[in-house]
């Protein structure tokens, strides 16, 4: 019997660390988007839910982003403009990044940026590629690609703090996997197709870089 009861709660305990993440479709982007964004937005969103609790609910864009020809080394998505409009993200409750840093409950863009080549972001990631959000009262311009310093700026509003609010992602090359799967012992990543490109999006997890 007790060998059981404990079979169980590891079973219960296993769940809650590695199971309790599900993905599922979120419907279309709410009224309360600005139009001149939700035009651009695809008509179905992805919902995530944590231990049947709403965490994240995401709009991706079903046109392509704004083009660069500019090369950067180390970035995967090439030929996306730093700061373009990547999708929307609506965080019912308060979460923290990977690296720490509080995003209060709200709607927020997320923008391509690449981070520069220096010691602060060593170790960070391998790849360059990062999404940073602002809110959404205060970007509504779909085309518009700020410069590094002023997303980071923006990011910052969110925060808080010296650090902007930063989602991981990359393009996968190769065997793409749709859907929301734990990756490496603390990260969930959503992979998913943006008009066509598939990337995957590190939505939960902890670095300690």
């Amino acid at each position: 019997m007790r060998i059981g009861l404990l079979a169980t709660s590891f079973l219960l305990i296993t769940s809650s660390l590695f199971g309790q993440y599900k993905m599922e479709t979120a419907g279309a982007p709410p009224s309360d988007i600005p139009a001149a964004i939700a035009g651009v937005l695809a008509k179905d969103g992805v919902k995530i839910t944590n231990n049947g609790q709403p965490y994240a609910e995401l709009w991706f864009r079903s046109t392509a982003p704004v083009s660069s020809s500019a090369n950067e080394d180390s970035v995967t998505w090439t030929g996306v403009a730093h700061g373009a409009l990547i999708g929307v993200v609506r965080f019912p409750a308060k979460l923290t990044d990977r690296r720490g840093s509080n995003i209060p409950a709200g709607t927020y863009t997320l923008r391509l940026s690449f981070f520069p080549v220096n010691g602060d972001h060593q170790g960070v990631a391998p790849q360059r590629d990062f999404l940073l959000v602002s809110k959404i009262a205060e970007d509504q311009n779909p085309t518009a690609t700020p410069k590094f310093d002023d997303l980071v700026e923006a990011s910052r509003k969110v925060t808080g703090t010296p650090h902007p609010g930063v989602f991981s992602m990359w393009k996968v090359e190769n065997d793409f996997k749709p859907g929301f799967d734990k990756m490496g012992e603390t990260d969930w990543v959503l992979q998913v197709k943006i008009a066509g490109t598939p990337v995957a999006i590190i939505l939960v997890g902890k670095t300690e870089a």
